[in-house]
């Protein structure tokens, strides 16, 4: 974090409580927390947890899929970066890590459980939420809205536009997900630029 974070993204940094947990994985890491949201911030992007990559940088999204979800909604690197209107919140702040064949373990709940209520209230100028696939969606939706799983909710978005937008997971992964949905491109994504750039010009 930069130069005039809130005590409440210091507190998060210098959280250990998965130490353990971190160094019994396949990765064997250390916690290194991602913070990085400042109060008065008006757009929200809430993802899953950092990956390798993030992890190693200490920045979010700074990776293919923030690529991608940064062409997604029309933004630049400075708007993203700009912690004056653009918080990122994950639902963990740390890498977790991978399992024993290479992939990628799940946020533990700890970190949503211990944090989050908090670092929510701390953004109270929130003006459009972007949630990046199933963990952040059914924090901020409830478990009833994404019951039937990532694609039911992203198709759904409607109901929760214009202040909220789920979104897939932007990782190159999920490239054979945008081909089978064409409408997430043609039709939601307008609207959420739209929106955000109504919200990062002050509208």
């Amino acid at each position: 974090m930069t130069t005039g974070s809130p005590p409440l993204a210091g507190e998060i940094a210098a959280c250990r409580l998965c130490a353990e947990g971190f160094a019994a994985t396949a990765t064997a890491h250390a916690p290194r927390p991602v913070v990085w949201f400042r109060p008065g911030a008006r757009v929200l992007v809430a993802g899953q947890a950092p990956g390798a990559r993030v992890h190693e940088i200490g920045r979010p999204f700074a990776d293919p899929s923030g690529d991608r979800l940064r062409a997604w909604l029309g933004m630049t690197e400075a708007e993203f970066y700009d912690l004056g209107r653009v918080a990122v919140v994950p639902m963990a702040f740390c890498f977790p890590g991978y399992d024993p064949t290479g992939s990628d373990l799940p946020p533990p709940r700890r970190c949503a459980e211990v944090w989050r209520k908090r670092v929510m209230e701390s953004l109270r100028d929130i003006r459009v939420t972007f949630l990046i696939g199933g963990y952040a969606q059914a924090w901020h939706l409830g478990r009833d809205a994404t019951r039937h799983g990532v694609t039911a909710t992203v198709a759904r978005w409607r109901d929760h536009a214009p202040r909220v937008f789920p979104l897939p997971h932007p990782s190159w992964r999920n490239t054979a997900w945008l081909r089978r949905n064409p409408w997430f491109e043609a039709e939601l994504l307008p609207v959420a630029r739209a929106r955000l750039r109504e919200v990062l010009d002050g509208n």
